[in-house]
């Protein structure tokens, strides 16, 4: 990245600007997977509404964090206690310049810090980002 990027934990203030990020990138950058098909859009966001996003923000098994770039969010990411990192969406713009890998060791520095030293993830981004960070998949 060119400014220096911050990462922070996600607030329940932070819900609408989380699900206009999660929606945008899906849109706009996901639009070669969905085709820019409304139907697949539209199953693909209809859970990351703000009020979906808001009870995310206040249960504790979650950890949401938020990339701050010249303090505008660029990005969001998402992890269980279980160790399942569910999600790492960033703006489009912002793509391949290290805002959706620093998202996800932040990730990993909180599963770490609650003890689990091993991460699962079925979601795209996450998948490709967490091996290189070095906490091992579940088994």
């Amino acid at each position: 990245m060119d400014a220096p990027l911050h990462i922070c934990k996600a607030t329940p203030a932070d819900a609408g600007i989380i699900s206009r990020i999660v929606e945008r990138s899906i849109r706009v950058g996901c639009a070669l997977d969905h085709r820019n098909d409304p139907l697949i859009v539209a199953t693909w966001t209809h859970n990351k509404t703000i009020e979906h996003v808001q009870p995310w923000l206040t249960d504790e098994r979650l950890y949401l964090n938020i990339a701050l770039l010249q303090d505008k969010p660029v990005g969001v990411a998402m992890a269980a206690i279980s160790g399942k990192v569910a999600f790492c969406y960033v703006q489009p713009e912002c793509f391949r310049r290290g805002a959706g890998q620093a998202l996800v060791r932040d990730l990993e520095r909180w599963l770490t810090d609650q003890g689990l030293h091993q991460h699962d993830s079925t979601a795209p981004a996450p998948a490709k980002l967490l091996p290189s960070s070095g906490l091992p998949a579940l088994r």
